[in-house]
């Protein structure tokens, strides 16, 4: 009976099923009845299908990205009619196994050593089970973040059980944390393949995608947890996408935006916060793992350590952060570290790409898995 009550909650009634060409069925639920607005704070609020963002200018030339547009998912029946969203359908099975899903990553993962664009040191905080090797502004920057983005390269490395395997931005102020990637979670998703996903925590009270009211879809074609076709195959074809959190400086909404044409996914309505209401203080990109007690760290990124080869390594690409007047900046000093140098590996430089120069964090290794 309580996952029958769970289902009911979730399973908003469909206007139009649709499925894409992975197997993946969603229900097109209308705009005002999707799940966001079950949250007490936004039961009375003013929103609509058509809202966009209100941004100062990004940076144009900060992205590189090799897709120009984000291709269809849907299947020859199209995707959901204007007016509604893409919600994927949930079952007793999705509700029984998410109920195993990982404690969040600790929100004071804070203690790393101060190493400012120089050799790469480990992390002695403990990790709850997680290990990352990622870039962070550094400690001093007294900036007023309003957003960050960056172009990730898609890799699908192997997981199993309860592990995952992920590469996102993390955002922060305090308690509130928000993060954007991609993800191997069987626990989460019930399957090994690479997925988009969005998560919101506040100290250790964690969200996943729409599973909890809060995040207000607003794209028709881009459900929040959709599955990637397109698999980087490590030095010999890369797949990438663009993904920015970007506050709206109108109304100050947290706003997830995919692609080189930033297109508006949904927000975090701003009164769902306090201390992210105005800015963060804190950004990472890179690779993150995780595994539970006494099951040995899967592989990040590629599988790979990296050898400063974007063909061959896993990336974040011309990562940037916007600042306290919303403008996009490019990031040119960074801390980098990792919590297993054994095992991750992040690296930080430039890259020249036919004439373009990118910065790259470049991270990934093969866990505890010998690299051949």
């Amino acid at each position: 009976m309580e996952l029958e009550k769970q289902l009911k909650l979730l399973n908003k009634p469909a206007i139009k099923t649709v499925k894409t060409k992975y197997g993946d069925t969603y229900d097109c639920v209308d705009f005002y009845k999707q799940h966001a607005f079950d949250h007490p704070l936004l039961m009375d609020h003013n929103f609509h299908p058509k809202m966009k963002p209100t941004f100062a200018e990004i940076n144009q030339n900060s992205y590189g990205s090799t897709t120009n547009r984000l291709p269809t998912i849907w299947s020859k029946d199209g995707g959901c009619p204007f007016g509604t969203v893409p919600v994927k359908r949930i079952t007793k099975d999705d509700l029984i196994r998410q109920r195993e899903l990982q404690p969040p990553e600790p929100a004071n993962f804070d203690n790393e050593s101060n190493n400012n664009n120089s050799e790469q040191k480990a992390s002695s905080m403990p990790s709850n089970g997680y290990k990352r090797a990622i870039v962070r502004t550094p400690k001093e920057l007294t900036t007023k973040f309003t957003g960050a983005g960056m172009a990730t390269s898609l890799y699908n490395p192997h997981v199993e059980g309860k592990q995952i395997s992920a590469c996102r931005i993390r955002i922060e102020n305090g308690s509130e944390i928000l993060q954007v990637g991609w993800r191997v979670d069987p626990t989460l998703y019930g399957d090994n393949l690479t997925r988009l996903f969005i998560h919101r925590q506040v100290g250790e009270t964690q969200c996943f995608n729409t599973l909890c009211p809060g995040f207000v879809q607003v794209n028709t074609d881009l459900p929040i947890d959709s599955s990637f076709q397109h698999i980087s195959q490590r030095g010999v074809k890369g797949w990438e996408i663009a993904m920015y959190i970007y506050k709206d400086q109108a109304y100050g909404h947290w706003w997830l935006l995919l692609g080189d044409k930033y297109e508006s996914i949904g927000y975090w309505p701003n009164n769902m916060f306090v201390e992210l209401a105005q800015f963060a203080t804190k950004i990472e990109w890179g690779g993150s793992v995780y595994s539970p007690p006494g099951v040995p760290e899967p592989p990040m990124g590629s599988s790979y350590l990296p050898i400063g080869n974007s063909t061959f390594d896993a990336y974040c690409k011309s990562i940037a952060y916007s600042n306290e007047e919303g403008n996009s900046v490019l990031l040119q000093n960074v801390y980098w570290y990792s919590d297993d140098l054994f095992a991750y590996k992040v690296l930080f430089k430039n890259l020249v790409e036919d004439t373009n120069n990118f910065l790259y964090v470049l991270y990934g290794g093969p866990g505890n898995k010998a690299q051949v």
